[in-house]
């Protein structure tokens, strides 16, 4: 299929201290380590970076300028990629341990057109509670685990729908809930403990173990 992947790497970092996603990890960026996993199954990619930012493009085809959520950022980088595209790739810098065999998964369940989208979901191994919120710390009910995912990218969706989810410019916390509110089913392919997204200084102490160097 015709493939290209956008890889956000659009945020401040603020919990990490600094743009963590142009860190370096193990003698490269965290940035140019996602994006070649992105290439093991995306012709062109394209790296989304903070408005400000004067980074090089970490091994990309294409850099342009993030927008003030994530979702806008997402669709600033849809608007590089070519029309005729069949399947893009979204996925979050700040993941770069996620293997070319999980790209090539979340692409390949898109395979016979059934699924508009396609995720990585881990199997959540704690009790999950529902409470009232931030300021109202209250149990309201036990959530049964067995029927919860905790999600992670890279997320594969056919091109036309991602484009149509993202037309009238909401925000989410991730791009196949978009897909999700405009009725598109979205499969869940078997997500990698090692994909784990950074976020603070034991996150890439974490990372820089697991690749031994």
């Amino acid at each position: 299929m015709d493939v290209a992947a956008i890889v956000v790497a659009a945020g401040e970092g603020e919990r990490y201290g600094s743009r963590k996603q142009f860190c370096d990890l193990g003698g490269r960026s965290v940035a140019a380590r996602s994006i070649d996993a992105a290439r093991s199954v995306a012709a062109f990619v394209v790296l989304v970076v903070p408005a400000d930012s004067t980074e090089e493009s970490h091994g990309a085809d294409a850099v342009v300028a993030g927008g003030s959520s994530r979702a806008a950022s997402v669709r600033a980088g849809l608007a590089v990629i070519e029309d005729d595209t069949r399947v893009i790739v979204v996925h979050d810098a700040a993941r770069p341990l996620a293997s070319p065999a999980l790209f090539t998964a979340v692409v390949g369940a898109l395979g016979d057109g059934s699924l508009a989208a396609a995720v990585p979901g881990l199997a959540i191994a704690d009790t999950v509670k529902r409470i009232g919120g931030v300021d109202d710390p209250i149990v309201i009910e036990t959530l049964d685990r067995a029927t919860l995912v905790a999600v992670q990218t890279p997320q594969a969706f056919l091109a036309d729908t991602l484009r149509q989810a993202h037309r009238d410019g909401r925000d989410a916390t991730d791009d196949a809930s978009l897909v999700e509110a405009i009725g598109g089913k979205v499969g869940v392919v078997a997500g990698e403990p090692r994909n784990r997204k950074l976020t603070t200084g034991d996150d890439l102490a974490w990372m820089l173990a697991a690749l031994d160097v």
